[in-house]
């Protein structure tokens, strides 16, 4: 069964990971004896929405609401945000610099590559079924698909997020984000990164983009003596987001990059608001609002919904 983690792992390049149920996925894998067991605590506050998990790959047409509101090209978003001259500029991550969801191809890759013991695979596949039937708030299983690593070092997390990330996200960057990043960079814009995705996977993920490790708000728990533990820190999502913004004084940012409706907190509070690959939900939104939102060229044609909406 392993071996079909690994073979599965490989189909991340068309979708990061199929959308499989992850209670049939998990049976039966069980991880090395050197695993440690989770011992769940402080779990994140039960939430309406809160996105983590994201299907991408199913084609459609355009909605009615794409063809009413203003679309961007990738030249007409660069004009428009230089036009805004940020000081400080927000963004999210899955979905909006890169495509798919890397929080869970990373849970998937890491229980492939043995990183967690068989009692934490049956924990977090309990949770799953769970929230699969609506039992459990995207929140919680966002901040569980973190806390499932409790026991291990921290530093075995940051040894395999860059494998992870290489072989699988660095392809899914958006070119046209990168390049927006790059003028935002030189026009000497503060850049922060907004994510519900595990810290160190964003971390790999933003740093060739030039985003520091200290301007990352994303899912994670506490770290003691080098160990993980399962005290949540923060697990930034709808108006978490927005929250933990105004946590660290940003309560009014400049620009805000963002792909679905747990974003539109955030968005919200910008002084310039730029959908980015939008789910239907978030479209709805903008076109509410009066936005206008941009596609890169590789979304096209491609399901932007959201779990969650």
């Amino acid at each position: 069964m392993r071996g079909y983690w690994i073979s599965l792992a490989e189909k991340h390049r068309d979708l990061f990971l199929p959308r499989v149920g992850i209670g049939v996925a998990l049976a039966g894998i069980a991880g090395p004896a050197h695993s440690r067991d989770v011992h769940v605590q402080n779990r994140p506050a039960l939430g309406e929405n809160g996105s983590c998990i994201r299907a991408r790959g199913i084609e459609e047409p355009l909605t009615p609401t794409e063809v009413e509101i203003p679309k961007w090209t990738a030249a007409e978003l660069e004009r428009l945000v230089l036009q805004c001259n940020p000081k400080v500029a927000v963004f999210d991550c899955d979905g909006t610099l890169w495509s798919g969801d890397a929080g869970y191809g990373f849970m998937a890759w890491s229980i492939g590559q043995g990183l967690v013991s068989r009692s934490t695979i049956d924990w977090i596949d309990t949770r799953h079924r769970a929230y699969r039937a609506g039992q459990v708030s995207e929140l919680e299983i966002c901040g569980e698909m973190v806390q499932m690593y409790a026991g291990l070092h921290e530093e075995e997390l940051r040894a395999a997020a860059p494998r992870y990330v290489n072989e699988f996200v660095r392809e899914r960057v958006f070119p046209e984000m990168a390049a927006l990043i790059a003028a935002l960079r030189s026009a000497g814009a503060e850049l922060w990164a907004v994510s519900s995705t595990n810290k160190w996977v964003v971390a790999e993920g933003v740093r060739p983009l030039g985003i520091a490790e200290e301007r990352i708000l994303a899912a994670e728990v506490r770290v003691v003596e080098g160990i993980v533990t399962s005290e949540i820190v923060d697990i930034p999502t709808d108006e978490g987001k927005a929250n933990t913004l105004r946590r660290v004084g940003l309560a009014r940012p400049d620009a805000v990059f963002g792909n679905s409706i747990h974003d539109l907190a955030m968005l919200d509070i910008a002084r310039c608001a730029f959908p980015v690959n939008p789910s239907p939900a978030l479209l709805e939104a903008a076109a509410a609002r009066g936005w206008g939102y941009f596609r890169p060229a590789s979304a096209e044609g491609l399901d932007a919904k959201v779990d969650g909406e």
